[in-house]
Parts: C-alpha cells; structure tokens; sequence
C-alpha cells in the first residue's frame, strides 16, 4: 500500500473548495486502497434514522434499508464500542471486544447479514469534538490489511474529510441575511482556538483562570458574531474563514 495517498489527501483536502471535490479526493483514496464501499456520517442515535445523517457514502445495495428496519443501529457492534475508542479500529475487533455481552447473538446476526452484502471486514475511525463523539467514517468491504502507520493517517483523513464536509454542509444553511463580523478581541481568539482544539467550557477556563460563566460569554459572543447555529457551526466556519487552523 502507497501512504503517499493518505498524505496527499491531507495535504490537498485544504484546497478543496466544494464537497464535491472533497468526495471525489475520498472516494480515489478508498479506492486505491481496494475498499470497496465507505462512509462518512455524524453520529447517530437511537430515534434517529442513521442515513438521513450520512455526509457521504456507498454501500451495497439494499444493505441501509435492511440496516434501518432491523434497527442495527442498536447493536451495531462497531456503533457501540465508537462510544469508547478513542483511534480507528477493526470491525472485527469490536465484536471481540463484547464476547461477553448479553446481546452478542444480535450483535452476531447483524455482521452475518453484513457479511451476505459483501461487508465481510473493515474499519472505523471516530471523530471527536467538545461534546464527545459527534461522527465517523468507515471503510470495509473484501478484508484489507493495514499497517499501524496507514491507520493512524485513515483516523486523520477520517477527520479532515468530516470537518470539510461539515463545513461546506453548514456554510450551505448559514442565513445570509445576518452579516457576518470576523473581528474577534485577542480574548476571543485564545477562547476559539481552544474550542477548536475540542476543549470544554471548564477546560478552558481552568488554563486561562476565567470562571466557565465567563468562557460562555465569549462563546456566545463569538456564535453570534459568526452567525452560527451553534459551536460546531463555529469551530466549522472558523476553519472555513481562516480563523484557526
């Protein structure tokens, strides 16, 4: 395998200035690495259709449909140990890791049918924020061998191709109406590029010795200069306008 793909990835993913060419870029690596399907999708929960929360993706056909009525998103083992795991790993991997698990049958049946879509091994790398786990990506398909090395630059790729596509998802829905104000006060700064560092309110007052009230107002502040929906939104449109990097 040729880690110059994975480093050329990371280092033109910056360029891109569509989603379109975000996936494109993707899908070439996927392929060259002979993964036949992927995804990229922020992190489901229980009530919630996971397709509706896909960014980008393929899969076998009719594989999301039975995956949405057999509701696997409950016991998905490669889902549930994403909660824990804090680096890509084996879809394989997650099954061993609840071999003591009351649902293991469901758990077994779920990779069965997966296995009869052609999903027969892979891996999944988690994306981390402030909040915790907010979404991965995964790669599977016919069983591929990576290397220590080549997983650590997936879980990077893993992020980069989420935050752009988050990106370009959220910089589709800002309201234009509202202008934006990219002036931000030197404190203003150092609260957002900590935020952007996936730091919590209570980290970041403890190291600039702030009370978290404190911290939430320039948070606020900075959302609302932005015009942001939320503080994902900002920490996306602050990569966007070259505020952090």
């Amino acid at each position: 395998m040729n880690i110059n793909q994975l480093l050329h990835f990371l280092v033109v993913v910056d360029e891109f200035r569509s989603a379109a060419e975000v996936i494109s870029e993707l899908e070439k690596l996927v392929r060259s690495y002979g993964f036949q399907y992927y995804g990229v999708v922020r992190q489901p929960k229980p009530d919630e259709n996971p397709m509706n929360l896909v960014l980008t993706g393929e899969w076998p056909e009719g594989w999301p449909q039975l995956y949405i009525a057999k509701k696997y998103v409950l016991t998905d083992p490669t889902i549930r140990y994403l909660g824990q795991a804090q680096a890509g790993f084996r879809w394989r991997d997650a099954l061993h890791a609840f071999r003591a698990d009351p649902h293991r049958k469901r758990m077994e049946r779920m990779l069965g049918d997966s296995m009869r879509f052609g999903l027969l091994d892979g891996y999944i790398f988690p994306v981390h924020g402030r909040t915790g786990l907010l979404g991965n990506m995964t790669v599977g398909g016919r069983p591929i061998d990576l290397s220590p090395t080549e997983i650590t630059l997936f879980d990077a790729v893993a992020k980069k191709a989420y935050w752009r596509l988050v990106e370009f998802k959220f910089a589709n829905e800002t309201d234009a109406v509202k202008p934006m104000d990219t002036r931000m006060t030197r404190r203003e700064m150092e609260v957002l590029n900590y935020l952007a560092d996936g730091l919590t309110s209570n980290e970041i007052s403890k190291i600039l010795k702030i009370s978290n009230h404190t911290v939430d107002w320039y948070m606020n502040g900075i959302q609302d200069k932005l015009n942001a929906k939320n503080r994902q939104h900002v920490v996306a449109l602050s990569f966007r306008l070259g505020l952090v990097t």
